[in-house]
Formats: structure tokens, C-alpha cells, sequence
């Protein structure tokens, strides 16, 4: 099977995923659930119907998905990596900005990978070596090349306390760039690095279904995907650094260490 096919086939899954959380959000007015309870279950819900539409396509590759999702399979040169539902806490305040995340690793290396955002029906998709589109149009990340006028996305860990590393990392940044927004997506965070709607996004607090997909997304629309030291970029641990691939990569990885 060609990756095209592949990256059909994680479209498919995505919507099929997207449109489940739709539908389970519209159930929060239910009384005698609580709204996490609802929320867990549309989370299970959606990785169960992607994990079922994936492997009766591809019944040998392995599976990695946040809900307790992990098969390395017959065949583990293939690794699906899934997250059903990333910007939860979002998703439980009906705060519009949460998405389904879904890539493909051959050999340990990322060849396929979509992000889709159900509120406004935007899906970004990648393969390798072929660009990254947004809704079937081809993106670009932005050209801005000065931290004076960067747009900066910063991923928080949850239960952050005041003098974390996280939060001295932000505070060091913070009066060198333009803005830092935080905003509870990171698989959206990277597409719109990849869109050009940011300019650069770090963490250091992810896993890989966090951003296996939007790595390969960023790449694709010619940025760059480190770890914050410059280091090469590995989905397995928690560091990253995704920029434009401009002179702000190598401005952010100094301040950042």
C-alpha cells in the first residue's frame, strides 16, 4: 500500500473520531453524569472507533494511543500513534480548541500524519517528502526571522507549580518575543506553526501522541522540529522546539536552555 493510501485512511479514522466528540459534547447537559465522566467516555469512544477502522485495515501494524493504547502488532515496523482527544480540558469547558491526532511511524520514522479540528472543520495533513495542506491547499509556515516580532506558543504541564522550569523558561522568553499564548492543544499549536498562524511552539511536558502528527506537519511546511537544546527531535521523549525554521529556532534554543 502506497503512503497516500495510508493518509487516506488516517483522514478517514480522524473524521470518524471527530465526529464522535461532536456528538458526545452535545450530551453535557446530561444531569446525572458528571461533564469528566462524559468526557472520558467520549475519549474512549473515539479512539476505539479509530483504533477498529485502522487495524481492519491494517491488521498486522502496531497501535500507541492515549488511552491505554499500546500493540506493538505482527508487523512493528509500523506504530500508529493516536490521540483521540487532545486539548481536554478545553474540550470539558466547550472551549473550542481541541482536535484528533493521528500518525503513522515505518521503521521509526514518521511517513503520514493529519490533525483534525471538528470545530472548524479544518484538517491538516502531511506525508513525508510531500508537503503538508491544509483542508487540501498546500501551507507554508511564516517567514518572520526576528524574536522581536515572534508569535510563540508555550505548553505548561498540568499542575505546574510557580517555580517549575517550565515557567522560568516562559518568563525567560517572554520579553524577548512579541507574544506567548498558551493554549491547552498542542497537536493545533503545531499545525498552526505550520500554517504560518504561529511562529514557534516548545514543550517540554508532551507525549508522543501529543506530537507525533504535528512534527511531521511542521517539517512538511518547511519548519523546523527540535528538541529545545537544537538536539534531534524524538517522538518518545518530552522536548520539543517546532519554529518556522528561520534564524527564531536557534534565538529560542539559546534562551530556552
Amino acid at each position: 500500500m502506497s503512503e497516500t493510501e495510508f493518509l487516506d485512511v488516517a483522514i478517514e479514522a480522524a473524521r470518524v473520531g471527530g465526529s464522535i466528540l461532536e456528538d458526545w459534547s452535545e450530551r453535557f447537559t446530561v444531569r446525572e453524569k458528571s461533564r469528566s465522566d462524559l468526557v472520558t467516555e467520549a475519549d474512549h469512544a473515539s479512539q476505539r472507533a479509530i483504533h477498529e477502522l485502522i487495524s481492519g485495515r491494517f491488521p498486522d501494524h502496531g497501535f500507541l494511543g492515549e488511552e491505554g493504547l499500546s500493540s506493538p502488532g505482527r508487523d512493528p515496523s509500523y506504530r500508529w500513534i493516536i490521540d483521540p482527544l487532545d486539548g481536554t480540558s478545553n474540550y470539558v469547558h466547550r472551549f473550542p480548541f481541541y482536535a484528533v491526532s493521528i500518525a503513522l511511524e515505518y521503521q521509526g520514522r514518521l511517513i503520514a500524519g493529519c490533525i483534525l479540528d471538528p470545530n472548524r472543520d479544518e484538517l491538516f495533513a502531511a506525508l513525508k517528502g510531500a508537503g503538508t495542506t491544509l483542508n487540501g491547499r498546500p501551507v507554508r509556515t511564516s517567514e518572520t526571522g526576528g524574536l522581536a516580532g515572534t508569535m510563540a506558543v508555550a505548553s505548561l504541564p498540568v499542575g505546574v507549580r510557580r517555580h517549575d522550569a517550565a515557567v522560568e523558561r516562559f518568563l525567560t522568553v517572554l520579553p524577548h518575543v512579541q507574544t506567548i499564548q498558551r493554549t491547552g492543544s498542542a497537536a493545533l499549536n503545531l499545525s498552526y506553526v505550520a500554517c504560518g498562524r504561529i511562529d514557534a511552539f516548545w514543550s517540554t511536558s508532551l507525549r508522543p501522541w501529543d506530537m507525533a502528527a504535528g512534527a511531521l506537519i511542521v517539517r512538511e511546511a518547511g519548519g523546523r522540529v527540535s528538541k529545545i537544546t537544537g538536539d534531534e527531535f524524538d517522538v518518545d521523549v518530552p522536548d520539543l522546539l517546532a519554529s518556522n525554521g528561520t534564524g527564531i529556532h536557534a534565538g529560542l534554543s539559546n534562551l530556552l536552555q
